[in-house]
């Protein structure tokens, strides 16, 4: 024990175990990942022995030498835990046997395996690296033969060694087969010479990280392959906040700060480099007042390409007579059992009408209601009108409230596994109007690949909400839009009589003027608002398990589970995401088959959210879904969505987050019968009026904010304080009025 500051004892912690071994047998192996589970025979151990970590597909026969921690798996027992490994050749005539028979080498079977040791015996592998002509005088073995069987020893060869390379300088191992795949052949030498490279190029490293290997390879702080690698990257990170540009002073402050001062004149150099690269565009933007503008060039060209493509949609010529819209309108409310208000009449007529068309309001202003009529209206004019929304959840809505089939963007554009859609600027899509809802979740990457593919006789119609928050990826698509004046519009501002009676939609549009909430006149289970005032996150934090749990479903009858959804501003802290959802979990699904990973642990039953856009399972970020099957042995399990049954193996189990408490970002598109909502000053960097107003509008029948007013009023006074710097409003200017 070693004492740390004043009456604390920190234990030290155990320095690494040794282990040198031979594989007997690959128990599991993830090409994704590179994460493997082994059994090996090891030197001082009796029988055999689990290893599991990060190696990247190791051989039956291979000899390595490993250091890590042995540690106890609550079902699986003792098992090494390897942090750091070397690959061997095998040195013993049996594990040379095993390693060839095990198929590794392209070319190479237990039949062939068997002939070449009986020529060469234990000297096989030397005559594999240092003189593999020799392998002809082995009967099967032809000259096309030997050409597979050598390009796929150098192979393995190279991989070893990019892997130890990887791990001398502290660079995650399962990017091996990526790298090597993107650098191919002298793979080690590249990263040598341009490490910054990896932050380019390999999906997944960050410039952190091939900083790190490239200082600890030799390269000045201040080289310019450092500092044009940094601006990229701060560029990159800047995006990830919503941004399509940066102002160049700026930015260059913020990298400066990042790299620990190296100099702002060498960093105005590096940018003048990259922009000669064509790698950055600098533009001036005197509408915005801004004298140098940065963007990463295909945030430049995109947002130029979406302004002219609206714009040729917008102008290319399908003429629909209002007239002939007001004919149909009598028979499209009877059939749809609506009374359409002179405003909602308009908006229809419109949005059938102009080629593009956007809807906007907030909740009780007739969005729904609006939109039903317009795909009634279209179908029975004879047009082919496609529904979709950027999530899962919204789609089904759509559904329910039109008729009429919709789904996701992702889905409707037919997403490929290797990433882009097969409709595009070559396979347009076969319709006559596409309808999008929840609009304002559309950054401009999808946007774009929703504009190239649709043909210029499509009518597109967008529905959503400006005041609930912008979109997770960058860009202010339908904010931009809708100022620029450029795209016909509806703003509905009237409140009916029916949404008033909902102090849901009462509090909303009030938290949206910056005004405090007010209570519900109503008693449970009539009353569908509640404010409870706390100030304490630990209070707020055990309030919130005792509504979830047991007060909201005694009361209303709500099932905890599936009907209830905290929704929360942050991840850390006692009312963070992570805190609650361990706690509504040990709550909600104490016991069960389950599978850990890392530190969660996933029980049948539970509720899941997919973090991460996965083309090949077609599910996508944002997605809800339960767990219906455990296999922990296999370390597998099923998830429930929507009705359809996705599998999930160890390597995508990082995809996956418990979801009993959510972001307010992650629950944009979606409904829930009922929201509870902590609001407190612990999360006063996120609390902003849009982020508050997005998550009461995501309950139905039920929403309960927890939260002191100091906290409340902080969010509610943070508005216009989250500018994204894009120019799209002013390029759907200049291009629709030249």
């Amino acid at each position: 024990m070693a004492r740390e500051g004043r009456g604390s004892l920190v234990e030290r912690p155990k320095p690494p175990a040794e282990l040198t071994c031979e594989v007997h047998t690959v128990t599991f192996y993830s090409e994704t990942t590179n994460y493997l589970v082994a059994k090996v025979q090891a030197k001082g151990e009796p029988g055999v022995v689990t290893i599991v970590g990060t190696l990247g597909l190791v051989s039956p026969g291979e000899t390595l030498f490993l250091r890590g921690q042995w540690t106890t798996h609550s079902q699986y027992g003792r098992q090494f835990a390897v942090e750091y490994f070397e690959q061997r050749m095998p040195a013993s005539l049996t594990g040379i046997k095993r390693y060839l028979e095990s198929k590794q080498i392209k070319g190479v079977g237990p039949v062939l395996a068997g002939k070449m040791l009986a020529e060469f015996g234990d000297k096989v592998l030397d005559v594999l690296d240092e003189a593999p002509e020799k392998l002809l005088v082995v009967k099967g073995i032809t000259p096309k033969v030997l050409e597979k069987i050598t390009a796929s020893w150098n192979e393995q060869r190279e991989v070893r060694g990019l892997m130890l390379f990887l791990q001398t300088h502290d660079v995650p191992t399962t990017f091996a087969q990526r790298i090597f795949k993107h650098y191919g052949s002298g793979a080690v030498q590249k990263l040598k010479e341009h490490p910054y490279g990896l932050a380019y190029d390999i999906h997944g490293i960050g410039f952190k990280t091939a900083d790190a290997m490239a200082l600890k390879l030799g390269f000045a702080p201040d080289c310019p392959q450092r500092l044009e690698a940094a601006i990229i990257y701060g560029l990159f990170t800047l995006s990830d906040a919503g941004h399509l540009f940066y102002p160049r002073d700026e930015l260059l402050e913020r990298v400066d700060a990042m790299l620990g001062g190296v100099g702002l004149h060498l960093l105005a150099e590096a940018l003048e480099n990259l922009d000669l690269q064509k790698k950055v565009r600098i533009e001036s933007l005197p509408q915005q007042e801004i004298d140098h503008a940065v963007y990463l060039t295909h945030f430049y060209n995109w947002e130029r390409e979406i302004a002219e493509r609206l714009w040729a949609i917008s102008s290319h010529p399908a003429p629909m007579p209002a007239d002939k819209v007001a004919k149909i309108m009598p028979s499209v409310e009877a059939e749809c059992g609506i009374r359409l208000s002179s405003e909602q009449h308009l908006a229809v007529t419109q949005a059938c009408t102009n080629k593009t068309f956007i809807i906007t309001g907030g909740p009780g202003t007739g969005k729904t209601t609006i939109t039903k009529a317009i795909v009634r209206a279209l179908d029975k004019l004879g047009y082919k009108v496609r529904l979709c929304a950027p999530t899962g959840r919204a789609a089904k809505r759509m559904t329910e409230a039109t008729g009429f089939p919709a789904s996701t963007l992702h889905r409707l554009l037919g997403s490929n596994p290797g990433g882009g859609f097969a409709h595009n600027e070559e396979h347009k899509l076969k319709a006559d109007v596409v309808l999008v809802d929840e609009a304002s979740m559309l950054d401009v990457q999808l946007l774009l690949s929703l504009l190239r593919a649709l043909p210029l006789t499509c009518r597109l119609v967008l529905v959503g909400d400006v005041n609930q928050l912008p979109s997770v990826g960058p860009g202010n698509v339908l904010g931009d839009m809708l100022d620029s004046g450029s795209i016909e519009q509806a703003r509905l501002t009237h409140i009916y009589r029916q949404a008033l009676e909902s102090m849901i939609v009462v509090n909303a549009h009030r938290v949206n003027e910056g005004k405090f909430p007010v209570q519900s006149v109503k008693k449970p289970p009539e009353a569908d608002f509640f404010w409870v005032e706390s100030d304490d996150p630990q209070q707020v934090q055990e309030k919130i398990v005792d509504l979830v749990a047991e007060r909201i479903p005694r009361t209303y009858g709500f099932d905890p589970r599936r009907d209830i959804q905290v929704l929360s501003p942050m991840h850390k802290g006692e009312v963070g995401t992570q805190a609650l959802n361990e706690l509504l979990q040990a709550r909600l699904n104490p016991s069960g088959r389950e599978l850990v990973r890392g530190k969660n642990r996933f029980r049948q039953g539970d509720r899941v959210l997919q973090t991460k856009n996965n083309y090949e399972k077609d599910v996508f970020n944002g997605d809800l879904g339960w767990i219906v099957e455990v296999n922990p042995h296999a370390a597998e399990l099923s998830v429930d969505f929507d009705g359809r049954t996705v599998p999930y193996e160890s390597a995508d189990l990082d995809e996956l987050a418990l979801a009993y408490a959510v972001s307010v970002h992650k629950s944009q598109g979606s409904e829930y019968p009922v929201v509870v909502v902590p609001i407190v000053t612990q999360h006063f960097v996120m609390l902003k009026r849009n982020l508050i107003y997005t998550a009461l509008t995501r309950a139905r029948k039920l929403a309960v904010i927890l939260g002191g007013k100091k906290a409340l009023g902080i969010g509610l006074g943070a508005v216009g304080t989250t500018k994204r710097f894009t120019h799209l409003r002013y390029r759907l200017q200049e291009t629709f009025n030249r």
